[in-house]
């Protein structure tokens, strides 16, 4: 697939060219995983929780601007959404999910602009039904711009709900994706190129994610409208304790009437088709990086859709709803877990001026990332040792010798964990050779750790990867 060409004038046309990765990076900051834990934050706290939501996408500006800058869960959303319009069986949903993305996928034969173009409509609907919601909900305007502005968290309950909104915002599989997708665009081989690139991927980046950020606002304030309102029915009130994205469809339906619950499947419709889609990109990218598994097109998406529907179709034939439900909680858990050895490498190479040359981060931007890294890291930990460890604990649900069994081999998991953690954050660099490219500003750095090389046509290669292939790939 060619490279998208970057018209240099005038100005906002050069900005459209870079506009894309950062939309389809932004997905996953709208998946249905994270509108389940939204709603959630507006029943449980109204509109309380607004400034988490604002600190957290500002964070995830700063670390996804760091992984364009390195580059120069959710199929179970579309089958509640089916099921929700059509009364399609949520295992079918899930079928169906899988070959609907692969249609979508099939648009990269056409440019990876008609794909870009596809996901960007997606999230508007997203935006547009939570937002008509919101106008029928009639939240409070002062109260939502003192819930973004004003930090405050009451409660036990809203300290837990804070950092489950700040785990669900960080997604690991996205950190690969950004720095893959943005050698999309044609980039000139030189510094003032690629300065130039940075600093437009930020703005695109900037803007995909203020509109994620007012889609998020969007859906707490629906949520906090409807199970804060006086007159609230009892069964209302119950379904706003422990929301899902099934419940959320009756719950929207009593309140603000049955066109609500049309409007918010076919959000959680465009939600997860998008998010399945992107997820299925990570996949791919992930798969060559790693793996240097080279495959056809159509087999490496047959493969990793395969690959990404198998637990959720097994899951939701056996435990239907309430299965499909407590999926979404693992997944999250799982990601959770995996983030810091996406972090932490994404943090260290784009500080390193071995690997980025002039174009490394600054003092204060890399002392400010590394900061808020750990800070994500230490509250994703918190979140899933205090989940896992509620489980243990929990007598209701195991016994005794189920407890101690299960906390024998989790310590010694943990300790691991962690130690893999250290040793990435602070294992020294490999001394490198460094062979100067004329022109670009950066050194070319070779070593076991390798990194740049050409093609004899001139064309780039990240880590064994061709620019063109990694675009066609996706």
């Amino acid at each position: 697939m060619a490279l998208v060409l970057i018209h240099e004038t005038p100005h906002w046309k050069k900005l459209l060219s870079y506009v894309g990765p950062g939309f389809l990076v932004s997905v996953a900051y709208l998946d249905p995983g994270n509108l389940q834990t939204d709603l959630q934050a507006g029943a449980n706290h109204k509109y309380e929780l607004l400034w988490i939501v604002l600190v957290g996408l500002t964070f995830a500006l700063l670390i996804q601007s760091r992984s364009a800058n390195l580059g120069v869960v959710t199929v179970i959303g579309t089958a509640f959404a089916l099921n929700i319009l059509f009364n399609i069986p949520i295992w079918c949903g899930v079928l169906l999910a899988g070959f609907n993305t692969l249609l979508l996928l099939g648009l990269q034969r056409y440019g990876i602009r008609k794909l870009e173009v596809a996901i960007g409509i997606l999230l508007l609907v997203v935006g547009g039904c939570f937002f008509s919601m919101m106008v029928h909900a009639r939240p409070c305007p002062e109260e939502i711009m003192a819930g973004m502005f004003i930090p405050k968290l009451t409660g036990t309950r809203a300290t837990r709900d804070a950092i489950a909104l700040l785990g669900a915002l960080i997604m690991p599989h996205n950190l690969f994706l950004h720095s893959a997708l943005v050698i999309s665009r044609k980039i000139p081989h030189s510094f003032e190129g690629i300065r130039s690139a940075r600093k437009y991927f930020l703005l695109e980046s900037s803007l995909a994610l203020f509109i994620a950020f007012l889609i998020n606002v969007a859906v707490i304030s629906v949520s906090g409208g409807v199970c804060w309102n006086r007159n609230l029915s009892s069964e209302s009130k119950a379904q706003c304790e422990n929301i899902t994205l099934n419940s959320a469809a009756f719950l929207l339906k009593n309140s603000l009437g049955k066109w609500s619950s049309k409007v918010y499947a076919i959000s959680l419709l465009a939600s997860g088709q998008s998010s399945t889609v992107t997820g299925t990109y990570a996949g791919q990218y992930i798969m060559q990086g790693f793996l240097d598994l080279k495959m056809k097109l159509w087999l490496r998406n047959l493969v990793t859709r395969l690959i990404a529907i198998a637990p959720s179709l097994v899951i939701c034939i056996i435990g239907g709803a309430s299965g499909a439900s407590r999926l979404i909680i693992i997944a999250s858990m799982v990601l959770s877990f995996e983030l810091p050895f996406a972090l932490v490498p994404l943090l260290r190479f784009t500080s390193s001026e071995a690997k980025m040359g002039p174009h490394k981060s600054s003092v204060l931007v890399t002392f400010t990332s590394w900061f808020l890294g750990f800070c994500s890291i230490g509250i994703n930990l918190y979140f899933l040792s205090a989940t896992v460890m509620g489980r243990i604990t929990d007598r209701s649900h195991s016994s005794k010798a189920s407890s101690i069994v299960a906390g024998v081999f989790v310590f010694p998991i943990l300790v691991l964990y962690v130690a893999l953690l250290a040793y990435l954050t602070l294992k020294k660099e490999t001394p490198v050779k460094i062979e100067s490219l004329p022109g670009l500003g950066i050194n070319s750095v070779r070593s076991s750790e390798s990194e740049f090389e050409k093609r004899s046509d001139g064309i780039p290669k990240v880590h064994g990867m061709e620019g063109d292939d990694i675009v066609s790939a996706a």
